[in-house]
């Protein structure tokens, strides 16, 4: 059965972190202050391969960055350690904000493309598809790598022997022709 990630209701019966994260999102009100953005929890600790200093990320679309940031500012600027700011990453304008609650790290993290598009996502829906076929081994040789400090997009190619970036060489997989050479 394929994992619906847009509602975090397979979190409460997931792993006791993935537990922890839907009670935390759920008592600070996060999806629903997020909602006209279109939010979707996306990372590893929806699919189970975090480490315990992992964060909740949050992806969201927004057209207007300079509306968005005042958003986040004013709906989460009570937060513990909380923070906004505007960069460009692979030449896309992107806002960020990090703030703690009592167990997370949360990101809120949004671009003007739509959220089920977004590189995270994809990724996120990649990975979950490469643990299913690879198995427990595969997923723990992945934790392991993430336990070294090694990032979770790099872990995976470099356990499939993805050459290149492997941000961009893991998307290549996104067409299952193509990941077939890598899951056997």
């Amino acid at each position: 059965m394929i994992k619906n990630f847009r509602n975090i209701e397979y979190l409460k019966t997931g792993n006791e972190r993935q537990q922890l994260a839907y009670s935390e999102i759920k008592t600070y009100n996060i999806l629903e202050t997020l909602k006209k953005y279109n939010p979707i929890l996306t990372g590893t600790i929806p699919i189970g391969i975090d480490i315990p200093d992992s964060d909740l990320d949050i992806i969201c679309e927004c057209e207007n960055h300079s509306e968005f940031s005042a958003y986040l500012s004013d709906v989460f600027s009570n937060t513990r350690d909380f923070k906004v700011y505007s960069t460009q990453l692979n030449g896309i304008d992107s806002t960020i904000a990090q703030f703690k609650t009592d167990h997370f790290l949360f990101e809120i993290f949004g671009q003007n493309i739509p959220t089920e598009k977004q590189n995270a996502y994809r990724h996120m829906i990649i990975e979950n598809r490469i643990l299913k076929e690879k198995g427990s081994k595969f997923k723990q040789q992945v934790i392991e790598l993430k336990a070294n400090g090694i990032k979770t997009e790099p872990a995976f190619a470099k356990l499939l022997r993805l050459n290149g970036n492997p941000y961009t060489e893991l998307l290549k997989l996104e067409h299952k022709q193509v990941m077939q050479r890598y899951i056997k």
